[in-house]
């Protein structure tokens, strides 16, 4: 039987891994084995990188959110916490081009972040408690069924409410 030396898929898998290879300093764009490991390294490199860009731009993200927030005197956290509370769905990479170009659409937002946690500290146990503000209330309000607006309504001492429609509840209860 006669010897098959396979040169011309040799050939091609070499231009192949040397094509990939090109731009690269000095012999590494030359020769086929230091070409060959350093498109290994380079692959490597390029996979681990794809997954920490993602988390230097949050980063950077919560940096810019920070500064903004400081200077509106509250933290980032807070800031954070109060927007979910006040079910505010905007996602960081969004809040930080707001901070950036729209100042004052920003400052609403802490705003409401503000308005929806008010802070009380209890002296004894130096903790935090957290309250609810009017925006969770006008929520609990619209997702509550007839029977429990009516209830509402008779413990607020509001005349006339039984013949009433959910939206006309929800009106005179807000």
């Amino acid at each position: 039987m006669t010897r098959v030396k396979g040169g011309t898929t040799k050939i091609a898998r070499r231009k192949k891994i040397l094509k990939a290879a090109k731009g690269y300093f000095g012999s590494k764009h030359r020769l086929y084995r230091t070409a060959k490991e350093q498109l290994m390294n380079s692959r490597l490199y390029a996979f681990r990188d794809r997954k920490q860009r993602k988390r230097e731009f949050r980063k950077l993200w919560i940096i810019r959110i920070n500064a903004a927030c400081r200077l509106h005197n509250v933290s980032y956290s807070r800031f954070i916490e109060g927007l979910n509370k006040a079910n505010v769905k905007i996602n960081r990479k969004m809040l930080s081009e707001v901070a950036i170009a729209e100042p004052k659409v920003f400052a609403n937002l802490v705003e409401i972040s503000k308005n929806t946690l008010k802070s009380v500290i209890n002296p004894e146990t130096k903790e935090t408690i957290v309250e609810a503000n009017e925006t969770k209330n006008t929520l609990n309000i619209i997702e509550s069924s007839v029977a429990e607006l009516k209830a509402i309504a008779k413990e607020r001492g509001i005349e006339g409410y039984s013949k009433l429609k959910k939206e006309e509840l929800i009106n005179l209860l807000k």
